[in-house]
């Protein structure tokens, strides 16, 4: 894949760059290297006001990052705005809690004695040069998420973004440099996917991080567990939008039509397949259905667009298949699944009813607008059908019943449950999945700890 801007919207290719050569890469790995030794030694005082002045350059260039984003893959331009202001924000709540959550950690005094030890603590310390391989779909806030804590805990981060996306990359190397970070702290790879065993290889990469496909997940940690390297993987999602009888249905089908959609529907944590008790089935359905039908669907640019186009071509064809295999298989549309005339990336916001296990669609991740609908006779088959996936990110579940809250917390396969909202990711809290969505965890303390030396500090008595 060609290292290019190309406007999803009309096809054109906006702008072209080489990808680095050898050389190049061995003085960003020297750079990297070379940076850490010192950087590792400044404080948590001196790291701070880095990334609060990243934060505030990020702000005063939020409509011009925004309007790049839009143009590199699609996203409506007020999405690309509201993006540009979360990655800042999480910035600053770095900034403001790094040292906290990094900060010694003393054993109970008994079991200080217990160890014969006069004194007894366990110290964070960073482990190195960090590479980030990064996707497209949300190509600021993935990498700032890995970014902000990285580097307030003394490491150094090296960026291989998607191909689709390079001024955004560039964008990101730039906005850390004018912020005062050290030259060398964070750098941007303009390489391809065939150059990522190499560099991972490479001794002076201590960790990986990588948010993308089940392949690409599959060989970054195949690579790092050959040299024992850290990883953490944010894959693929498939997540169930549960809605019992007790919800506020009207409510639970206007969120379930943003939880769908947003991001041009391309969004891992995105609800794609949506469970719904046979009691509230219909009323659901018809609702969720009207909402979808009254999204406007046009050039991302536009301030009242509300999907733009898939960020690629072969984004659309994938989709494609997937709802043409469903109907061929005896799936109901609802809505949509037609793409339309003219040019760009476009699909419709689809609705797809009585789908069954044999259909792809069922086993494999819909990355665009089209969600599947499923009827379930009471908790335990909505429980059955969520967890009838290789995929377990997060998952929706809409009841008032806290009985049944508690059910869904305990039985649920997936990294996160979120009652009455959409899944939403915020610094706070921990980010992840299990089974095929990955391993690790991004945000909160739990991600920024991800990437630390976890040191044992033993005084005798």
């Amino acid at each position: 894949m060609p290292i290019a801007t190309v406007n999803p919207a009309n096809g054109e290719t906006l702008k072209t760059y080489e990808a680095m050569g050898e050389e190049e890469i061995e003085r960003r790995l020297q750079l990297a290297e070379a940076t850490f030794r010192t950087y590792r030694t400044t404080s948590f005082a001196e790291r701070a006001p880095l990334l609060d002045r990243a934060a505030e350059l990020l702000d005063e260039a939020q409509q011009d990052i925004a309007r790049v984003m839009t143009t590199e893959m699609g996203k409506p331009v007020k999405q690309a705005r509201a993006e540009a202001a979360k990655c800042a924000k999480a910035m600053r709540w770095y900034a403001e809690h790094a040292e906290s959550l990094l900060a010694d950690e003393e054993p109970a005094e008994y079991d200080v004695k217990d160890s014969g030890a006069s004194r007894a603590l366990v110290r964070y310390r960073p482990l190195g040069p960090v590479l980030a391989v990064m996707p497209w779909n949300f190509p600021l806030w993935q990498v700032i998420r890995f970014a902000a804590p990285a580097l307030m805990a003394g490491n150094v981060g090296l960026l291989k973004h998607a191909s689709n996306v390079p001024q955004t990359a560039l964008f990101l190397e730039d906005l850390f440099h004018q912020a005062g970070f050290p030259e060398g702290c964070f750098q941007t790879l303009l390489v391809g996917s065939g150059a990522i065993d190499e560099i991972l290889r490479d001794e002076r990469v201590k960790a990986a991080t990588l948010t993308g496909s089940e392949p690409a997940g599959r060989a970054v940690a195949s690579t790092a567990g050959d040299m024992v390297k850290k990883t953490v993987l944010e894959l693929g999602g498939s997540d169930p939008y549960i809605v019992m009888p007790s919800a506020d249905i009207d409510r639970a089908a206007e969120i379930a039509v943003t939880a769908r959609v947003q991001n041009n529907g391309q969004s891992c944590i995105a609800a794609k397949r949506f469970i719904v008790h046979t009691d509230v089935y219909d009323r659901f359905a018809e609702r969720f259905v009207e909402g979808m039908k009254a999204l406007k669907v046009g050039d991302p640019l536009e301030e009242d667009t509300e999907v733009g186009p898939l960020s690629s071509e072969q984004g659309r064809a994938d989709l494609e298949e997937l709802v043409d295999d469903a109907t061929r298989s005896g799936a109901s549309v609802l809505c949509g699944g037609q793409r339309p005339d003219g040019p760009g990336w476009y699909y419709p916001p689809t609705v797809i009813a009585d789908v069954t296990r044999e259909m792809r669609i069922h086993r494999e991740e819909t990355f665009g607008p089209v969600a599947t609908l499923y009827r379930a006779d009471g908790l335990d088959e909505a429980v059955l059908i969520a967890n009838d996936s290789l995929f377990g990110l997060s998952s929706n579940v809409w009841t008032r019943d806290e009985a049944e809250v508690d059910r869904f917390v305990r039985d649920l396969e997936a990294g996160g449950v979120y009652v009455n909202g959409m899944t939403a990711s915020h610094p706070a809290f921990p980010f992840g999945g299990v089974k095929r969505s990955g391993y690790g965890r991004e945000l909160s303390g739990h991600g920024i700890r991800e990437f630390c030396n976890i040191t044992t500090v033993w005084h005798g008595a």
